[in-house]
């Protein structure tokens, strides 16, 4: 896949729409084109969070381990969604684990890279983050809710 299209792919997806050309060009180097079978993990509870994905077709499945109940799948997420923002948190380790729950399609983008490249822009790092910040509080609103039904609250 070109650059170009790639470029092209980002922008089109919600979180970085209407970003400056040059930010676009800068965040495209860190981004590349990815795909899961299903039932492929795209990373584990613990382990270094080294990637953000924006998914592009498929479905993931969010999963942590119930205690005395196995696995657990808490959230799905399809087109159009993120799936790894613990990236932007130090100590930067996963905290479920993921998994393709059907093919899917996405954008990887190496985390390292973008946080180096938000971290020598200032500019551009508080441009991301404005752009992260609404899903991760939106993930936070929909497990808020879905604790509140478990406990009939």
């Amino acid at each position: 896949m070109s650059v170009e299209t790639l470029e092209r792919i980002i922008s089109d997806h919600p979180l970085f729409h209407g970003l400056g050309s040059d930010f676009l060009t800068t965040v495209t180097r860190c981004a590349s084109n990815v795909r899961f079978a299903p039932g492929t993990y795209l990373f584990h509870e613990g382990e270094t969070a080294d990637q953000v994905y924006l998914i592009r077709e498929g479905l993931v499945a969010l999963e942590i381990a119930a205690p005395g109940q196995g696995r657990m799948t808490f959230q799905t997420v399809g087109r159009r969604g993120i799936v790894g923002m613990s990236w932007l948190v130090p100590p930067y380790r996963w905290t479920f684990d993921a998994r393709a729950a059907e093919d899917t399609r996405a954008l990887a983008f190496d985390a390292g890279c973008l946080r180096g490249k938000c971290d020598s822009d200032p500019a551009l790092g508080y441009e991301v983050m404005k752009r992260f910040m609404p899903p991760l509080i939106e993930r936070l609103h929909a497990t808020r809710l879905q604790m509140l039904d478990v406990y009939d609250a």
